[in-house]
């Protein structure tokens, strides 16, 4: 173990954080070379199996599931995932729980020694905020004692910083348009970078029903062992409950008359049954009882992917921020049923497709509140007001929809809450940032001013 005993350096959680923001000159930087230096330097490995989780939408989902059902096997479950909603710890869960502030400090402190160097034979290495983070969190899980650590993937796959450890078993969830500047601007080109988290001999599970051919071909040329939705297992299900099957080549297991996730929406179980593959590719190692993953299914939680907040008026936060999720997003509000009006909350990041995003959702809001973010890659609220006026159908007799623009997501939720009737509902979506900041204080509990007494 490296010695940590630096003389100036930060105390606190908030102190390192703003000491990783200030070390690279750019907020991503593809490419494993400097983080895999400052890995080896540490002697980073991980001590059990490892699930390594990437995709364009439902990496988030998959974890939890994969999560809760080695939860209920009675297993000591690490997971790493990205970006959060409030804290930065819930990157880094142990045993179903947010890492403790203190316990992530020694691996910050660990991880600066080894990026100085130690020696004259070692020159300093500069990391980007989510490499150091990356490290820090992952020497966190490496001494934590867990029985299976699940990694989900922050960007891409083949030069993301995750991609230093050497996965057990790979799943690529859904593949869709995002982040084209740096992954590419065609599902192919964004499916060979996804793939690259695959590994030799090594299942793969892909969960995606229609994959990129290029996700197909690398798990040919590096000789993965692919598991692949509607050929190697599927599912299918009615109104009641949802069943899922091997084929018989990887030994036929079955599951009959399932409960529906407790995450909420159809694409869900898309989700769902890419993680009951992981777990049967994994069975010889980590043993999972059926009634584990019904309970796993049935218990999950995660907030912010289609989370239902009851209340007057009903409250949805989804963290949809790219055309694909945005059309699962819509589909699961249609199937909602009925409401008088829906009043949309919306932050998002300049970089989006947000013409593709606005379209699919429109017809279904009557009503936008319009909020900025405190990042330099997002819209402004006023130029979100611009784009949705400039939509057609999204103003009907020439009068805009768009009832306000608004500093922060607080101060939009709060604007939606007084225009909106008991009876209607209120949807926040656009950004981890923009449901984050609606959570700053906790879950919202909506009362319409209507039932104020």
């Amino acid at each position: 173990m490296l010695n940590i005993d630096l003389p100036h350096h930060p105390q606190t959680l908030p102190e390192w954080l703003a000491h990783c923001e200030r070390l690279h000159p750019t907020t991503i930087d593809m490419g494993l070379e400097r983080v895999q230096r400052v890995a080896q330097r540490m002697g980073l490995a991980m001590g059990c199996p490892v699930v390594t989780v990437a995709g364009t939408n439902g990496k988030g989902s998959t974890c939890a599931m994969l999560e809760a059902v080695y939860t209920q096997s009675g297993y000591r479950t690490g997971v790493y995932t990205s970006p959060h909603l409030v804290h930065f710890e819930e990157r880094c869960r142990i045993a179903g729980e947010p890492v403790p502030t203190q316990d992530l400090l020694p691996a910050f402190a660990e991880v600066e020694i080894a990026r100085k160097g130690q020696g004259a034979d070692q020159e300093e290495v500069s990391l980007s905020y989510f490499e150091f983070t990356t490290l820090a969190i992952l020497r966190t899980l490496s001494r934590s004692g867990l029985d299976v650590v699940i990694l989900e993937v922050g960007l891409g796959g083949r030069l993301d910083a995750v991609n230093i450890i050497d996965t057990d078993c790979a799943v690529i969830t859904c593949i869709a348009l995002d982040h084209m500047a740096l992954l590419g601007n065609t599902r192919e080109a964004i499916g060979f970078e996804k793939a690259g988290i695959m590994r030799t001999g090594r299942p793969v599970v892909v969960s995606d029903p229609v994959p990129p051919q290029s996700v197909l071909d690398r798990a040919l040329e590096v000789g993965a062992d692919l598991w692949r939705l509607g050929k190697d297992f599927h599912f299918a299900g009615d109104q009641q409950q949802w069943g899922w099957a091997m084929h018989p080549s990887h030994g036929g297991r079955r599951y009959a008359g399932l409960a529906y996730p407790a995450l909420r929406g159809a694409n869900q179980l898309v989700n769902a049954s890419g993680v009951l593959a992981a777990v049967e590719a994994l069975r010889s190692r980590l043993p999972v009882t059926a009634q584990a993953v019904r309970n796993g299914l049935a218990l999950v939680e995660l907030p912010g992917r289609f989370q239902i907040v009851p209340g007057t008026p009903t409250l949805v936060l989804d963290v949809a921020h790219n055309p694909h999720s945005v059309a699962a997003l819509t589909e699961n509000l249609d199937a909602m049923g009925y409401y008088p009006a829906t009043h949309a909350v919306l932050g998002a990041m300049a970089d989006k497709d947000l013409a593709a995003m606005l379209e699919r959702i429109a017809p279904l809001v009557d009503h936008w509140h319009l909020t900025d973010l405190p990042l330099d890659r997002a819209i402004k609220a006023e130029a979100l007001a611009q784009l949705l006026n400039s939509l057609p159908g999204t103003a009907p007799g020439g009068k805009s929809r768009v009832a306000g623009c608004h500093a922060n997501p607080v101060d939009a939720l709060r604007a939606a809450v007084l225009a909106a009737d008991p009876a209607d509902r209120i949807v926040v979506f656009g950004s981890f940032f923009t449901v984050g900041g609606v959570l700053q204080d906790g879950v919202p509990r909506m009362s319409a001013k209507h039932l104020v007494s």
